[in-house]
């Protein structure tokens, strides 16, 4: 980068407006953040285009120019991706300015939309047209499609309707050169070649920026049924969720296991929730069925019930009676995770092991955790019917904060150690970034590597995009900065 940062700002305002691009400290602070409190460095601006042609006129200029640049979105990430780098500036690309609905197609079940509309949203406008997009995050107020696109979201919703990779049709990219790649039809099957998207999905703003997509819709749930159950074990939580899935003819589409810390930790963030039971049980599962059509979802969820209360898998339970009750049990699950950012730093894990081997799994990384800080609090939870569980760590109250860093690295890999022992994966939701890249390349084959490195040189020889994401920044790259 040879222009100086008042030239490079000149010309992106002339592109954009003023409105368009952000420089001063007091303006650029909320990008430098994310909801998880991480902070790195000070972007060189914010540029906020309103379209793709926008979006790729900055994206040209920023590569002629050799300018690093990162897309952001709703700032929800969890693994310090979407972050502007310490080491060299970075123009922050935010897509908040694109928000508009392309086009609605309720008989071929699909929607476009710009890359910026708030996933919230974008769930209400199918809704409007007795559709449904599945996708479901604690943060769905606030973060962006571009951003669930980038990550591969998941969700609670995943062992029905899939993670976001199934929930694509189409897209719009900018690539790393300014160029657009178009790619936005509304077809379910296309069997053409190699798969270009899907190399986007998951890839974290470090091979384009996407700017639209084509989403999939399901048929709008006429009926739900939502039920905390209380269980003795997670072995029994597992052994129920099997049975879910034969009793309710593929009709489950959440099944969340919970233990009583997490309850304790949710009311102490939402005061105004209350104990769903008489009485504190062990654990507990948040599970839901939804259905179109004459189904008879009432049925199938008591007789699944009164089989796991006769077999002692069930211990007590409570049925949501109305879409009030149902709204305050998922309350619950997305207060636990407000609950323990509440309570300060602490390390958040995000792994996947075969549904199998979930209990096995919590008991071997409590006990790891336990070695090396026996006054730490071990919170287990997670999508039982996806294998994904979040073992996260509160650590004493009075370690000091200087000491943090060392004891998370610590339990960090004590836990990921065990979840390669079921040969699982470090990463089932959040992504990589820079968080996890550390522990990701030491778990890659020098085939893999040779691959990836390979796809990136493809896509962004410059390494001006998202570098240092995922995969580090080169020799090459780093001179140049």
């Amino acid at each position: 980068m040879n222009d100086s940062k008042s030239e490079i700002i000149e010309c992106l305002t002339t592109m954009l407006g003023a409105n368009g691009v952000l420089d001063e400290p007091v303006d650029c602070e909320r990008y430098r953040r994310d909801w998880a409190r991480h902070e790195l460095g000070a972007p060189l601006a914010v540029v906020r285009p309103k379209n793709t042609q926008e979006v790729a006129q900055v994206v040209g200029f920023c590569h002629e120019h050799r300018v690093h640049m990162v897309p952001q979105g709703g700032h929800t990430g969890l693994v310090k991706g979407a972050l502007p780098d310490s080491r060299h500036p970075e123009v922050v690309i935010s897509l908040e300015r694109m928000t508009r609905i392309r086009n609605i197609d309720p008989p071929n079940f699909s929607m476009a939309v710009d890359s910026g509309c708030i996933l919230e949203e974008v769930k209400r406008v199918a809704e409007e047209h007795d559709c449904f997009f599945p996708l479901s995050l604690g943060a769905q107020g606030s973060c962006q499609i571009g951003g669930n696109i980038a990550t591969n979201a998941g969700g609670v919703n995943v062992l029905r309707y899939g993670m976001m990779r199934e929930l694509v049709l189409g897209m719009e990219v900018v690539l790393p050169n300014g160029e657009i790649w178009d790619s936005m039809q509304a077809l379910h099957k296309d069997n053409r070649g190699y798969n270009l998207q899907q190399l986007f999905l998951g890839s974290e703003g470090t091979l384009g920026i996407v700017t639209g997509a084509v989403l999939k819709l399901s048929p709008r749930p006429e009926q739900s049924q939502t039920a905390l159950l209380a269980l003795p074990s997670i072995e029994a939580a597992v052994q129920l969720y099997a049975q879910a899935r034969r009793a309710c003819s593929d009709l489950l589409s959440a099944f969340e296991l919970i233990p009583r810390q997490c309850l304790e930790i949710a009311f102490e963030a939402a005061p105004q929730l209350s104990d769903p039971l008489d009485s504190a049980y062990p654990y507990y599962v948040l599970m839901e069925l939804g259905a179109s059509g004459p189904v008879d979802l009432p049925g199938m969820l008591e007789r699944l019930l009164e089989a796991g209360l006769e077999d002692e898998t069930v211990l007590d339970g409570v049925l949501a009676s109305s879409v009030t009750q149902a709204d305050q049990l998922w309350l619950i699950r997305e207060s636990m995770v407000e609950g323990q950012l509440l309570r300060g730093e602490h390390l958040r894990t995000d792994v996947a092991v075969p549904i199998s081997a979930i209990a096995e799994c919590v008991e071997r990384a409590s006990a790891a955790v336990t070695t090396y800080s026996p006054e730490s609090l071990v919170i287990a939870y997670g999508h039982i019917g996806d294998g994904n569980l979040h073992i996260n760590v509160l650590p004493p109250t009075q370690t000091p904060a200087e000491a943090l860093p060392a004891l998370f690295e610590q339990l960090e890999s004590a836990i990921l150690t065990v979840v390669d022992g079921f040969d699982g994966s470090i990463s089932a939701e959040h992504g990589i970034g820079r968080s996890k890249q550390a522990a990701y390349l030491g778990r890659l084959s020098a085939t893999e590597r040779r691959l990836l490195a390979g796809i990136k040189a493809v896509f962004d020889p410059d390494e001006l995009m998202g570098a240092g994401r995922i995969l580090p920044l080169t020799e090459r790259s780093s001179s140049s900065s």
